[in-house]
């Protein structure tokens, strides 16, 4: 049997929209705060927030959150950061007072529909394989900050291959992401002539994926192939 590759696997209510009502996997490791994230979500013009989320199991260290916090308090964006409760504490003094106007903090969120929303203008991630693929699939400029693993591959991919945003650099000699790198990254793909280009890029990736999903595209054909095979 050859070798077949299906995908995007993102469910299809997000790209061919040929099955209306699958919206998810089918499984969250942790409870969904869709309603609080999405009546929030319709108070802010489209393409505004930066969506930051680092994973399921991701953890910073408190120096990178520390830079991380900065940097969305610098940029001045609106901002839905998925962060656990017990890492809330751990933010710069002040954050969470001078950023309440224009943030939202919960600890988990359907990440699909988020993505998925008009009002989301980039996604600042930890760059594993899933939320690279829905950042692309769905047309969503990233901020890679990997940590280990695929992950600096999958950013490498993000600024260099796809061109669909940044992966944001480590200063010489440091392990962390400094805030000064971030809200640069973040003001490249929310902003000026950079946007543009990395928009257009995002929007082809998109319609690929979209393409590929579709009746007769080629993860269509493929998964088709498969089925048939196993009654053989």
């Amino acid at each position: 049997m050859k070798a077949t590759l299906i995908g995007p696997m993102i469910p299809s209510a997000y790209l061919d929209d040929r099955m209306e009502d699958d919206k998810d996997y089918g499984a969250s490791l942790l409870k969904p705060i869709s309603k609080e994230c999405m009546e929030w979500l319709e108070t802010k013009q489209a393409q505004s927030v930066a969506f930051v989320s680092f994973g399921s199991f991701g953890i910073l260290f408190e120096k990178q959150l520390a830079e991380v916090a900065i940097a969305l308090q610098e940029s001045d964006l609106n901002f839905l950061w998925v962060i656990k409760e017990a890492h809330i504490a751990k933010l710069p003094e002040g954050f969470v007072e001078s950023t309440k106007d224009r943030a939202l903090l919960v600890s988990w969120c359907n990440q699909l529909e988020v993505l998925a929303h008009e009002s989301i203008g980039c996604f600042l991630t930890h760059c594993g394989w899933n939320s690279t693929l829905e950042g692309l699939s769905l047309g969503v400029p990233m901020v890679g900050v990997p940590q280990w693993s695929d992950q600096m591959n999958d950013a490498k991919f993000v600024e260099e291959v796809w061109k669909v945003g940044y992966r944001a650099k480590e200063e010489a000699g440091e392990v962390i992401v400094k805030s000064e790198e971030l809200v640069r990254c973040l003001k490249g793909v929310m902003e000026g002539e950079s946007s543009v280009k990395i928009r257009e890029s995002s929007k082809k990736w998109k319609d690929l994926a979209v393409k590929a999903m579709s009746e007769g595209g080629s993860s269509d054909r493929s998964i088709n192939e498969f089925i048939e095979s196993l009654g053989k």
